[in-house]
């Protein structure tokens, strides 16, 4: 996989926002490119600072259409997937919960760096028969937060975000996932006090 992920990391560096479009893509619907999206806006604003909105709106468009190939596949037949891997009492657990909460089942996991699970919600977002406009909506607001909050990090702090990356990924996705979750429960005691 090395070698294809550095001829498309190549191709993306070559062909631009249009290159980092087909990486996010990928990634988002059949290949697992885990970084090289983040990579690739890091290190195409580093070295083009004025396009930095273009380049994070370009990852985010393409995974809004990578996860949208997803999401079809949920929809068309995920269902059967899933029940084959899976307990269905199970299933049908993870299924109400997902329905009931599903913009957030899809939001949070799309703001999430890897090596955070990401797919898997995209599939069930199909399964569930998520409201295609609101999975749209959640997928181009994480991640598009996600993005320009990694161009923003490159304009402000260049070559040393890459390295700021490699070295704090881990504990950054733990204290993000963290604030998502009390930000859950909040809304979870708001909405039931409602």
């Amino acid at each position: 996989m090395g070698s294809l992920a550095d001829r498309l990391r190549a191709l993306a560096l070559g062909l631009g926002a249009p290159g980092l479009f087909l990486i996010a893509f990928l990634d988002s619907s059949f290949l697992s490119l885990p970084e090289i999206a983040d990579l690739l806006v890091v290190y195409m604003v580093t070295h083009h600072k004025s396009r930095a909105v273009l380049y994070a709106a370009s990852a985010t468009l393409g995974s809004i259409a990578g996860c949208l190939v997803m999401y079809g596949i949920g929809k068309k037949g995920g269902d059967a997937l899933i029940r084959q891997r899976f307990a269905t009492a199970k299933v049908d657990h993870a299924m109400a919960l997902f329905q009931r909460h599903g913009v957030l089942a899809v939001l949070v996991p799309s703001l999430l760096p890897p090596p955070a699970p990401f797919k898997i919600f995209v599939l069930l977002a199909g399964v569930a028969h998520i409201d295609v406009r609101k999975f749209v909506l959640a997928i181009g607001i994480g991640r598009g937060v996600r993005y320009l909050a990694l161009a923003f990090l490159a304009v402000e702090y260049g070559d040393r975000a890459l390295a700021y990356m490699h070295a704090n990924s881990v504990t950054a996705s733990l204290a993000l996932l963290g604030l998502l979750a009390a930000g859950f429960i909040a809304y979870l005691i708001w909405s039931k006090r409602r």
